[in-house]
């Protein structure tokens, strides 16, 4: 698959280098105005270009990681030398409606929430799209499972999927963070510290993962009656430990839906 990526900065770039390093068989193409700070890129085999549209007459799929306000210029420089070409947006708020009617319903749209994680093939990417354009948007899915998870949803959840899985990412580096420093303050160096904090939480992501059980199953495993665990854990939930987060994302959602 031929893949052209219009908007070089931390999104574009990760899933650029997540196809590059993860995904088979494809070839991608990465524009940014300034070129400077991705250079680097072209040493995993990645176009990079200031113009948005070299060579994007033979691409496959168009991804756009673009800021909002962005879209209209972007979309009135490209459409003429992408007839019938499959656009996938990753732009926050930018509906599946919205798209079409700036395509005039004439391209194939698919809506996509990535995560940074992809360059590490570790992103949750939620995808959605109109159901007259499942068979363009299946390869896309395809691609962004090579890259992590990549589960299908309703797109009026897609919201709701970037503060879990995008903004998600900075809660959980807050967590490691606040371990990190719980565990200077035991007595670690810092990095011993955060490398005990992160793989900590890599190795309970991938039970969970794994097994596919709910979390609580799991934490029994860890708690034994009048042991350490359960009361750190009942100190943490005195203090809003789990209401605190629950309260955070609800407030990330409120943000995006204005």
């Amino acid at each position: 698959m031929k893949v052209h990526i219009i908007g070089g900065g931390n999104l574009g770039v990760s899933i650029a280098l997540g196809i590059a390093k993860f995904s088979k068989n494809n070839q991608v193409t990465v524009t940014r105005r300034n070129t400077a700070s991705i250079q680097y890129l072209s040493e995993y085999g990645i176009t990079v270009s200031s113009d948005n549209k070299h060579n994007i007459q033979e691409a496959d799929v168009v991804i756009l990681t673009i800021k909002p306000y962005q879209v209209d210029v972007v979309l009135a420089e490209i459409l003429s030398a992408i007839p019938g070409k499959t656009i996938a947006s990753a732009v926050s708020g930018l509906s599946l409606d919205m798209l079409q009617e700036k395509t005039k319903n004439e391209y194939p749209v698919i809506r996509i929430m990535p995560n940074i994680a992809a360059q590490f093939g570790e992103s949750a990417t939620c995808i959605s799209f109109p159901e007259k354009d499942r068979e363009k948007a299946l390869p896309i899915v395809d691609l962004f499972q090579d890259l992590g998870t990549a589960p299908v949803i309703d797109e009026k959840l897609m919201d709701a999927a970037t503060v879990l899985g995008a903004c998600g990412t900075a809660y959980a580096l807050r967590y490691i963070r606040a371990s990190m420093q719980a565990g200077i303050e035991i007595g670690f160096d810092s990095q011993t510290a955060l490398a005990i904090a992160a793989q900590t939480v890599k190795g309970a992501a991938k039970m969970l993962l794994e097994e596919k059980v709910h979390p609580e199953q799991l934490i029994d495993r860890v708690t034994t009656p009048q042991g350490c665990t359960i009361v750190g854990l009942n100190e943490m939930e005195h203090n809003g430990f789990s209401s605190s987060l629950i309260k955070g994302i609800k407030t990330s959602l409120k943000q995006i839906k204005g």
